[in-house]
């Protein structure tokens, strides 16, 4: 006979499908409809987006992109561009060691997670309310030891991943900046939109200019990491009223000093 741990009458599997439909609803693209329109009265505001490589070193670039060209590329597109002339730089060095990344435990709960994702859409929709003032952003993605520290905690013990849906924005000169601990909605455009937590500051992003640096799973909801350049849309959003997901948004307000 094969016993299974169970919670108040709740398995343990049925426990680990739930988190993962869960985790699976906030870590793909969602969609508002094909015939949604943006509207500056619903809080929407127009982002640029880019990937940035110069953020990073050679090596690390190559191993991002492959070896395109998406440096220059980006400085070309953006010669002429009016983000105003700040010089974007690069983001200013953790020097803090990652810790060890840990592997979620696989589930077998595959038809309980199957069931559970059923109307998923409007439990990302009601459990997120979108709201806010439209304002033109610029949207980047970032990785490897800009991840560490995370500035929104004076003595933080974690730190996003790559896997992780939360946000840098820039750190001085954007004076009405969402702030630390605050959800935003990005969409590319009607059927491509996700939820991230602003969690950090970008050092390394142009002063005043209104720049929202992603993590990587997030960007790539958007668009491909080799993206030179896009524009989305973004609105602030509320805190999840469902369970909370720290591995994708960090912990509440207090939990990281």
């Amino acid at each position: 006979m094969v016993s299974v741990l169970t919670f108040a009458g709740v398995s343990a599997a049925h426990v680990d499908a739930e988190r993962m439909a869960l985790e699976r609803r906030y870590t793909r693209a969602h969609s508002l409809g094909d015939n949604y329109v943006f509207d500056p009265r619903d809080g929407w505001e127009t982002v640029n987006t880019t990937n940035l490589a110069y953020k990073y070193s050679n090596h690390a670039r190559s191993d991002a992109l492959s070896g395109s060209d998406a440096h220059n590329d980006y400085l070309d597109d953006t010669a002429d561009s009016d983000y105003g002339n700040s010089t974007l730089v690069a983001r200013a060095k953790k020097t803090s060691k990652s810790k060890s990344k840990k592997k979620a435990p696989k589930s077998s709960g595959g038809s309980t997670a199957s069931n559970l994702l059923k109307g998923g859409l409007n439990k990302v929709m009601n459990s997120f309310k979108a709201f806010g003032k439209k304002e033109p952003v610029i949207i980047t993605w970032y990785t490897g030891h800009d991840l560490l520290n995370p500035s929104c905690w004076s003595n933080p013990k974690w730190a996003p991943t790559d896997k992780s849906f939360a946000a840098a924005l820039t750190l001085s000169g954007w004076t009405s900046k969402p702030q630390c601990f605050k959800f935003l909605e990005l969409c590319n455009n009607p059927t491509k939109c996700v939820f991230v937590r602003v969690v950090d500051s970008c050092a390394g992003c142009a002063k005043g200019s209104k720049h929202v640096d992603l993590t990587q799973a997030a960007f790539e909801q958007l668009g491909s990491l080799s993206t030179g350049l896009m524009t989305v849309q973004m609105r602030s959003a509320t805190d999840p009223t469902d369970d909370w997901l720290e591995n994708l948004w960090g912990p509440k307000e207090k939990a990281n000093d």
